[in-house]
């Protein structure tokens, strides 16, 4: 049994928490919150038993196996490594940290206290992304990857009217390419690994955190075209263009419907069915690392994670996109 604790007591951990329930392994032991109350609401919310408001008191503790980490972007590192120092193992929600050097640190932490650190890019770890990978071939050639994630915040009415929340506030690392670009990356990179060159542009709030923004991204033969925004909507579908076909994909962050239109004019039905909750199946991934004894995914790898990273900061490079976390002592 994996006694389990959370960090976050928002609605993303409640919805892992509900797509956890049927991995028998998995038992909430805790949770965390800075605020005492919040974290004593969530615990009767949950069913946990225990409550902390002081992260290295977690920490410490002999009651807990492993952790979720549902934090703001900016607090991932700091927290994980933390938790791994003292055996913890973590799975981190998306994405993994603020910057590359975040990201290297977290990795060394999981290496040096021999745990498991995954990154919870739930997209990756879907049956119809797997779908995807299964039949690539049948398209030929690939010539260009598309994606692209805009999902109007319901954030930004506030931020409109002066109020800036945190999901538009740099000092937690956020932002469209941090919250929702990541999406259109993390499946990139797993399928096609690192590109050879990028050329990113973004659309800046006052705030100082991109509203919306653009990568098109060379691998030689081939080009990949993301784009994302928390300020508009988009209702097109995600594409891989091979020179017999292309595999079109209905949302690249949760794949419900896949099919292969040939050049031809066939088209084949790939989707596969989903039975549980989407973040189930990275759950699932993360407990039986665990329980294997294994200490990273073949598919949210390190090294997955890690060009991610390095991508997004080349693209906040380029269009000057800063975080008060760059600057961190992980960084320094």
């Amino acid at each position: 049994m994996i006694r389990l604790a959370t960090i976050g007591t928002n609605w993303i951990t409640q919805e892992f928490l509900q797509a956890a329930q049927p991995i028998s392994q998995l038992t909430l032991t805790a949770v965390y919150s800075r605020d005492e109350e919040k974290a004593k609401q969530f615990a009767a919310k949950t069913g946990a038993k225990r409550t902390f408001t002081h992260l290295e008191e977690m920490a410490k503790s002999d009651e807990i196996d492993a952790v979720y980490i549902a934090s703001p972007n900016s607090l991932h590192a700091e927290q994980a490594v933390l938790l791994m120092n003292h055996g913890k193992h973590v799975l981190c929600e998306k994405p993994l940290a603020s910057n590359t050097k975040e990201v290297q640190a977290m990795i060394e932490a999981a290496k040096a206290n021999d745990v498991v650190l995954m990154e919870a890019m739930k997209t990756t770890l879907l049956p119809n992304f797997q779908a995807i990978r299964r039949h690539l071939h049948k398209i030929g050639k690939i010539r260009r990857y598309f994606a692209n994630y805009c999902q109007y915040s319901s954030r930004y009415d506030a931020y409109k009217q002066g109020t800036v929340l945190n999901a538009f506030n740099p000092a937690f690392s956020n932002g469209a390419l941090m919250d929702l670009g990541v999406y259109c990356l993390y499946p990139l990179v797993v399928l096609f690994g690192k590109p050879q060159s990028l050329k990113a542009s973004s659309v800046m709030l006052e705030s100082g955190v991109d509203g919306e923004g653009s990568i098109v991204l060379h691998y030689g033969d081939m080009d990949a075209v993301v784009m994302y925004s928390k300020i508009t909507n988009s209702y097109v579908p995600a594409e891989i263009q091979g020179e017999e076909g292309s595999i079109v994909i209905d949302a690249i962050h949760t794949p419900t419907k896949v099919e292969i239109r040939y050049r031809d004019g066939r088209v084949e039905d790939i989707t596969e069915p989903q039975t549980h909750h989407p973040m189930y199946y990275e759950a699932l991934e993360w407990t039986q690392l665990i329980t294997r004894g294994q200490r990273q995914s073949e598919i949210n790898s390190h090294a997955h994670s890690f060009i991610t990273a390095e991508i997004m900061e080349e693209a906040r490079k380029q269009t000057g996109i800063r975080f008060p976390a760059d600057q961190s002592t992980l960084c320094q």
